[in-house]
């Protein structure tokens, strides 16, 4: 017996529990990169970490910059309630996603997190605004 199959897989209706829950609350570069690229967003992206510094010199095309720190009831209200965001930060070791995303939900706002970040972002090899910007100006 393998490590594998120490533990039996879960019976398919507990799989399918899971995997739904997990979905509902995350998602991915490329999910996230094909919804813009096909006219399709129909969320609100933000980048939830760092300096608007930073945030000028590496973002997500389309992101806006929204420290999770700064999202109280009133700065959120300028949305209207139904928005899911998307959150995001600098990748798998930040934790600010993640802290948006809590904060978001105990606004009882729709949330899900993109998985990997500007890390992953980098990883698919999308391009980042910065990036289309300077390339704009030559």
């Amino acid at each position: 017996m393998s490590y594998v199959t120490e533990f039996p897989a879960a019976p398919s209706a507990v799989a399918e529990a899971h995997f739904l829950a997990r979905l509902s609350v995350e998602t991915d570069c490329a999910d996230v990169h094909a919804a813009m690229r096909l006219g399709e967003q129909d969320f609100v992206l933000l980048h939830v970490v760092g300096s608007q510094e930073t945030f000028a010199r590496r973002h997500i095309p389309g992101a806006q910059h929204l420290p999770w720190s700064q999202m109280t009831a009133e700065r959120m209200a300028q949305w209207p309630q139904e928005t899911l965001f998307v959150v995001y930060c600098a990748g798998p070791h930040c934790n600010g996603a993640d802290r948006a995303a809590l904060t978001l939900a105990r606004l009882g706002l729709p949330v899900k997190i993109m998985l990997g970040g500007l890390t992953g972002w980098a990883d698919e090899g999308y391009a980042f605004a910065s990036e289309e910007r300077a390339s704009a100006c030559v």
